[in-house]
């Protein structure tokens, strides 16, 4: 029987730590082909290189670097005819140096790698780990997680599940929905050598408040969390409240 083809991606880049541990615990399940950034692409959300050249280049067997965003490392891989043999069976991105929790799948590279292959029919998982977690064990958990996706059906939208492993992580899987974190907003301006203006984006702290079901909550309570996310945006419960504002535009 043939092997399952695993298609394996990240934001932080083909030679990272993180990817390199994911494809050991991954390679019992099947064969597994890295399609990954040349360099870090940390925050580049769903872009696609649409106005200048991308390049793939061929690391070593199974392995390939693309010099753009994820999402277009799992777009290349899936249309180039070259890089993969056929079409996989699952996309896997991560494993993320550091968590993607709550509104962090929006800006997340990490999860847009995982949404592209979703949003291709394929089941998907992102998987994330604080800097300082056990590394091999989140990686044998993601890979549990992947042989269960692999033994289910693909249906109409295709699983996409973001996966979080605490820095100290107690042995507890929760499934939760997205919390709300808040970050330190600010610029940090500065000058060049040659006193022109530049800022940084951002700031370094990070908070959240107790909320139970959350996957900040179980990232509290040192579990891991698994929260599957959707790929039709559509706020339903604001489709008649959309139409009544519409309704006070009046016609032209």
């Amino acid at each position: 029987m043939t092997r399952p083809l695993i298609l394996l991606s990240n934001d932080d880049g083909h030679a990272r730590r993180g990817i390199r541990t994911l494809r050991e615990a991954l390679l019992p399940l099947g064969d597994v082909v890295i399609v990954a950034p040349e360099v870090e692409q940390s925050a580049a959300s769903h872009a696609l290189s649409l106005h200048r050249p991308l390049r793939a280049r061929k690391v070593e067997d199974d392995v390939f670097a693309v010099d753009g965003t994820p999402a277009d490392c799992v777009y290349a891989a899936l249309f180039h005819g070259k890089l993969l043999r056929r079409r996989p069976d699952l996309v896997v991105s991560g494993l993320n140096h550091g968590l993607n929790l709550a509104q962090d799948v929006f800006y997340s590279g990490t999860v847009a790698a995982a949404r592209e292959g979703a949003l291709r029919g394929i089941h998907a998982l992102a998987a994330s780990a604080h800097t300082k977690a056990d590394w091999p064990k989140a990686a044998e958990l993601a890979a549990r997680i992947a042989a269960a996706l692999l033994a289910t059906p693909v249906t109409k939208p295709a699983l996409l599940l973001n996966l979080n492993v605490p820095a100290t992580w107690n042995g507890e899987v929760r499934v939760a929905r997205l919390g709300a974190r808040m970050y330190e907003e600010r610029l940090d301006f500065r000058n060049d050598p040659r006193g022109r203006e530049y800022f940084w984006l951002g700031g370094p702290g990070v908070h959240h408040e107790p909320d139970p079901g959350t996957d900040t909550d179980a990232h509290d309570a040192g579990a891991a969390s698994v929260t599957p996310l959707v790929l039709d945006l559509t706020a339903q419960a604001e489709m008649s409240r959309t139409e009544a504002l519409l309704g006070t535009l009046g016609k032209r």
